[in-house]
């Protein structure tokens, strides 16, 4: 055999061997954790109300849940540490900064980040919008503390992770994953103040399951996300002063008028039905419209989209609507097309965008 033939087969072998060695390998997935119930503890085993959220840190959480050297190579970040009804733009900033910086890691093949279930649906959002890499996000809580013994942390830990480590996981945008399910985050809310299947994306679905290990997808979301979108945060210290009113019977301005006067830049108004309005709080709206600030019209219904010049006319009032967004997502979208833009038109169409 020649010296060139033994050298291309010891080659082809090397290569071979890389291809098995690189098939098998586990991906690298960084557990960046942020609190909440999931980090919980309760006066005893059976405490599943009135317990402490964020007193446990990422590598007590990791330690917890041995099986996850199995599905993946874990390190753990805790990025910050708090009850998620705490969570603020400042908390938001931050985390999205990191987690862009983790994700730009070649070594580095998805994120999961531990979060409180209160807002999961609102952080899974805000960084669907400001996310720029398409590989997999999994943002992941519990409804019961670490403590308690039907805690649900430690299995939706390991489906995260497991998730997070997916091949089919890459592009699908920032996902949310508790009770074996997979949620999209433009679409997921906490639909229960206490049962574990609480979160659900009740009108469009769950994009899919995590069995035994393996993310399955059966959907996934047409509106764009991460790496496609037009928001940078990269070089944002705040983000701009929106709040939310809620609409009811005998609906009056006070709320609105408080928002005003302390600087908001732009408001979204829950309204009833499709986003409707009382003769009062149409004609303040439409006053604050006039002197600049943005008003989007949302629906304190959980289905069915807000439309435009449907309950109002919103061409001639120059408001925007949400279109299926709920009132709180809508106030993440529309704080961040602010920092693009004042013109309503360009923001309706960030609406129907995102």
């Amino acid at each position: 055999m020649s010296q060139r033939l033994k050298t291309g087969l010891a080659l082809t072998l090397l290569c071979g061997t890389f291809t098995v060695h690189a098939a098998d390998r586990l991906p690298n997935v960084v557990i960046m954790a942020t609190g909440g119930t999931i980090a919980g503890a309760g006066a005893t085993s059976t405490t599943t109300v009135g317990y402490t959220a964020a007193k446990i840190g990422v590598e007590r959480l990791i330690e917890a849940v041995p099986e996850l050297k199995k599905v993946a190579n874990v390190s753990g970040e805790q990025v910050f540490q708090i009850a998620s009804e705490n969570m603020n733009n400042d908390y938001w900033l931050k985390l999205a900064k990191r987690v862009n910086e983790v994700l730009k890691q070649p070594d580095v093949d998805g994120i999961v980040i531990t979060h409180g279930t209160d807002t999961i649906e609102e952080t899974a959002y805000f960084l669907n919008l400001v996310v720029k890499s398409k590989k997999p996000v999994v943002i992941v809580g519990a409804m019961r503390p670490a403590t308690a013994i039907s805690a649900d942390g430690p299995i939706n830990l390991y489906n995260a992770v497991a998730i997070a480590g997916s091949k089919a996981a890459i592009g699908q945008g920032v996902l949310v994953a508790l009770n074996d399910e997979i949620q999209g985050a433009r679409d997921v809310t906490k639909t229960n103040t206490m049962t574990t299947n609480t979160f659900r994306s009740p009108e469009l679905g769950s994009l899919g399951y995590i069995v035994s290990g393996q993310a399955q997808f059966y959907r996934a979301s047409t509106r764009k996300h991460t790496s496609e979108t037009e928001f940078d945060v990269s070089k944002l210290d705040s983000l701009p002063a929106v709040n939310i009113a809620f609409g009811a019977a005998n609906a009056n301005t006070l709320a609105i008028d408080a928002f005003a006067a302390a600087g908001d830049v732009g408001i979204v108004y829950a309204g009833t039905g499709n986003g409707s309005l009382s003769t009062p709080v149409r004609a303040r709206l439409t006053e604050l419209r006039q002197q600049g600030i943005q008003i989007t019209r949302s629906s304190r219904i959980s289905n069915g989209p807000t439309i435009r010049n449907g309950e109002n006319n919103d061409d001639k009032t120059d408001f925007t609507v949400s279109d299926t967004l709920s009132p709180q997502k809508a106030r993440i979208l529309l704080m961040l097309a602010l920092t693009k833009t004042k013109d309503s038109k360009e923001i309706q169409r960030m609406f129907y965008t995102y």
